[in-house]
């Protein structure tokens, strides 16, 4: 197995950090990896902001429904959909942008972040860090548009802690997954494999909390009852409408 595989196989998020700094020179080279990455049409309408700010992190942390280990990263970064710089390449030419107003906009946009997100965390977790997504952030989009001082034409889509991360962190055992023929299906979806996947995993993921001393833990079937049962972020369309996106197919 080559050591890329290797890594990516062995991924998992990680919430305990020791408190050390990532360096400079490390942060600098993960920050252009994370650029390298693709983006559609080139178009490269994804930005990052990031901040080491100790106050601003425990502002995150507060913003995400507290999640301790967003207090305690080195550095957090922020995946914004960013229209707003291309909006100044279409105006010196006398054209008025439209993408931010489409569906396939919030989509492409949406879609470049997180394979952005995917570089950036394999960049660092290869030089030895640790990183976690953090999604939380679309529950205070208004607060995060103030804190970064976003413009129009851009939205706060997800994050990401990264810090040096504790031995014992690294150290946890990696959480399985749904069987394999229940995720990639040949030539066609297969709705009964994805059941009888399911069902096996609940049974997987169950062994694997009582081996590990997880017992107190829900079902993964209640876990998704907790969080699909019901829409469980607020003024997620109303403060994409505020900075002038659209959720719309584009006129023909």
């Amino acid at each position: 197995m080559n050591e890329i595989i290797k890594q990516l196989s062995n991924r998992h998020s990680i919430r305990e950090f020791t408190g050390e700094s990532v360096s400079d020179e490390d942060l600098n080279l993960i920050l252009k990896t994370a650029q390298r990455c693709p983006t559609s049409v080139n178009g490269q309408q994804v930005s990052i902001v990031y901040t080491r700010d100790k106050e601003k992190l425990k502002k995150i942390s507060e913003l995400c429904a507290n999640q301790e280990h967003i207090k305690n990263c080195d550095v957090f970064f922020m995946f914004v959909i960013d229209y707003n710089r291309i909006s100044h390449a279409l105006d010196s030419i006398g054209q008025e942008q439209m993408i931010q107003k489409s569906a396939e906009g919030i989509i492409v946009g949406s879609v470049d972040a997180g394979i952005m997100l995917s570089s950036l965390q394999t960049a660092a977790e290869s030089l030895g860090y640790a990183t976690t997504a953090i999604g939380a952030v679309r529950l205070n989009p208004d607060e995060f548009i103030k804190l970064l001082d976003l413009p129009k034409n851009t939205y706060p889509l997800v994050g990401s802690t990264l810090g040096v991360p504790t031995q014992s962190a690294k150290d946890a055992p990696l959480k399985p997954r749904i069987p394999l023929d229940s995720f990639a299906f040949e030539d066609k979806y297969d709705d009964e494999k994805a059941k009888k996947g399911i069902f096996e995993y609940e049974k997987m993921l169950k062994d694997f909390r009582q081996a590990n001393g997880m017992d107190y833990k829900t079902s993964y079937n209640l876990d998704m009852a907790r969080f699909y049962t019901k829409s469980y972020t607020r003024n997620v369309q109303k403060t994409f409408e505020k900075q002038g996106f659209i959720f719309k197919d584009s006129d023909k």
